[in-house]
């Protein structure tokens, strides 16, 4: 899971494009859905404007509080993308989002081509959840310049004027897990969809357990990319995971002749700039990636942990590691890695919704941690460090904590078919993850591919293994064969990309 305010405190002093999509909608047509939900002809557009694909949109009106169904209501925002194939099945795929904070429609925008073997025969199925999207969205604006070198005072000032703003619209304490899955019932059955498939990503894994735990009967099929187990509360570990997955990923270049003939042993070459860095800031001057406007700042570890872990979350953006910590170590130059900095903060940060993360993490995880089983001189030695979490506490002193089912970290057991993917080098929910939350599926799969990220959705045969196994739910005799053959990008050697 990623948010903007986990990754506040860990950056404050430490720290699928494709062509135009028209996917079969005649855009005069209107379909009413049940009582509550009609939709009507709409579009979902990819964050950067690159696509745009089809759907059919309304809005369910819902209890902010359940307990408390007269007072405030707050809209879902729920698409369909209706199956190409008119003898469609009748039990459409639900998408879930990471994050959390994360909205359904908006990436489902990104990467609609990778189920379009699903779509044929499906329909697709979006919500933005509570406090994501257009769901009455949680959105918290700080200065990014003060996220950077924030002091406790001053995360805790940003989180009370967070508060504030929001108090005029929302409650925040009723946008946890525990609520979103009982919207997603209200959706399922004003579609009245008998049963349906869920995929969920990252964050969206867990409320898909959950759902699957509230609602067994409803759920024919499950697929859990980058897997949060339900018994784990996320955080104490993180930064010790990205640690490890930016050394495999280093190690990998180190045993790949191209890379290691051109960079050595990368491993040294950063642990040489953290070191730097840890002494002095960088000022670095260079042209803004997106507009392209002269730009200069300080870099300092807080922006090089930024880097570090969001690259490692995709193989195409690990890809570039090696080059960029060279270019730094052995040639003063650190422009590249401040510009991959402001490209991957803002990607990450204008698609999250930081209030809404907030009332998720300081319900269902911060509360849960042992602190005593936290090794902090263990954490302090990686690029994270404890800041991140010293952070959380603060934020989630002030916050308000929500509803939680009194079940919610208890081990899952379903006979429901389950895929669950991981990456070996995925720096937020490695495949241990997925080996522990196994356990509760008597009818489940674990796919680790090797070398790649977090979330496999993208990854090369990925669409086909989903589709074969939607279409038969089951995992006997699943052929993921192609999945072992897969391979991450190969790494940068220049500027102009991998070697030949």
């Amino acid at each position: 899971m990623l948010s903007r305010l986990m990754r506040m405190r860990t950056a404050l002093r430490a720290s699928g494009a494709g062509a135009l999509l028209a996917l079969g909608l005649n855009a005069g047509t209107a379909a009413a859905a049940a009582p509550g939900l009609t939709l009507s002809a709409c579009e979902l557009e990819h964050p950067l404007r690159l696509t745009v694909v089809a759907a059919e949109c309304g809005v369910l009106s819902v209890a902010e509080n359940p307990q408390d169904p007269s007072r405030r209501r707050i809209g879902l925002h729920v698409a369909r993308v209706p199956a190409i194939s008119r003898r469609k099945q009748a039990d459409p795929l639900f998408i879930l989002a990471g994050g959390p904070g994360a909205a359904a429609t908006a990436f489902y925008a990104t990467v609609a081509g990778a189920f379009a073997r699903i779509h044929r025969d499906r329909d697709i199925v979006l919500i933005d959840q509570r406090g994501t999207g257009r769901s009455n969205p949680l959105d918290c604006q700080a200065d990014e310049a003060l996220l950077y070198r924030a002091t406790d005072t001053e995360i805790a000032d940003e989180t009370r004027r967070c508060l504030t703003r929001l108090s005029a619209r929302a409650d925040v304490a009723y946008y946890t897990s525990s609520l979103a899955v009982q919207d997603l019932e209200h959706v399922r059955a004003a579609l009245g969809a008998e049963r349906i498939n869920l995929y969920g990503t990252s964050y969206g894994t867990r409320v898909a357990q959950h759902y699957l735990r509230r609602f067994p009967r409803r759920v024919r099929a499950v697929i859990l990319d980058g897997v949060v187990p339900a018994p784990l509360a996320l955080g104490p570990d993180t930064a010790t995971h990205a640690e490890q997955a930016l050394l495999s990923i280093l190690a990998r270049c180190a045993g790949e002749p191209a890379c290691s003939q051109r960079y050595g042993d990368p491993a040294r070459t950063y642990h040489s700039v953290r070191a730097l860095l840890r002494n002095q800031a960088v000022p670095v001057a260079l042209a803004d990636p997106s507009s392209g406007d002269p730009t200069r700042f300080s870099f300092t570890t807080a922006h090089l942990a930024t880097v570090l872990r969001l690259a490692s979350y995709t193989p195409e953006y690990a890809a570039l590691l090696p080059l960029m910590l060279d270019d730094a170590a052995a040639h003063q130059d650190y422009a590249p890695l401040a510009a991959q900095f402001l490209l991957v903060e803002r990607g990450y940060a204008e698609a999250l919704a930081t209030g809404m993360h907030n009332s998720v993490v300081c319900t269902e995880d911060v509360p849960f941690y042992d602190l005593r089983a936290i090794d902090r001189e263990r954490l302090a030695d990686t690029f994270l460090g404890t800041l991140q979490l010293d952070g959380l506490d603060t934020v989630c002193r002030i916050w308000p904590h929500g509803p939680i089912d009194a079940d919610f970290h208890t081990p899952l057991a379903s006979d429901v078919p389950a895929l669950l993917l991981s990456g070996s080098d995925d720096p937020v929910t490695p495949p241990a993850f997925a080996n522990l939350a196994a356990r509760g599926f008597s009818h489940g799969l674990s796919i680790v591919l090797g070398g790649f990220g977090h979330g496999q959705l993208t990854a090369p045969c990925m669409d086909r293994v989903l589709a074969q196994f939607l279409a038969r739910a089951s995992v006997v005799g699943l052929d993921v064969s192609c999945t072992r053959r897969a391979r991450p990008m190969p790494f940068f050697t220049s500027l102009n990309g991998p070697p030949p």
